[in-house]
């Protein structure tokens, strides 16, 4: 089964294919997480963050919330990932930065 993000903040919408299991919540990679944020930054911005780093793998259920981290430059700043929607293998969520590095 195929699991597909879909990314959203401000109202845009990325996505991206990843691995689940059909008889538990699908679970997306954590380096499949941090890809989509910062590609979908990047899209938005002309420039992608240095880094994205989540520490753990996004469990597919609505409500889910996870933190990542971003880096840009020498500042980081926390990134919410919150789980939106899942319907079969497919894992939508939204994507929060805070408004102040950490």
């Amino acid at each position: 089964m195929v699991a597909r993000l879909a990314l959203v903040v401000g109202g845009a919408l990325g996505a991206a294919g990843v691995a689940g299991c059909a008889s538990s919540p699908p679970m997306v990679d954590k380096r499949e997480v941090a890809e989509e944020i910062s590609a979908h930054l990047e899209e938005r911005s002309g420039r992608a963050p240095d880094s994205v780093t989540c520490r753990e793998n996004l469990r597919g259920e609505v409500g889910t919330v996870q933190r990542c981290e971003l880096k840009n430059g020498p500042e980081t700043y926390g990134v919410t990932v919150t789980v939106t929607g899942v319907k079969g293998g497919d894992v939508d969520f939204n994507i929060t930065v805070d408004d102040h590095p950490s």
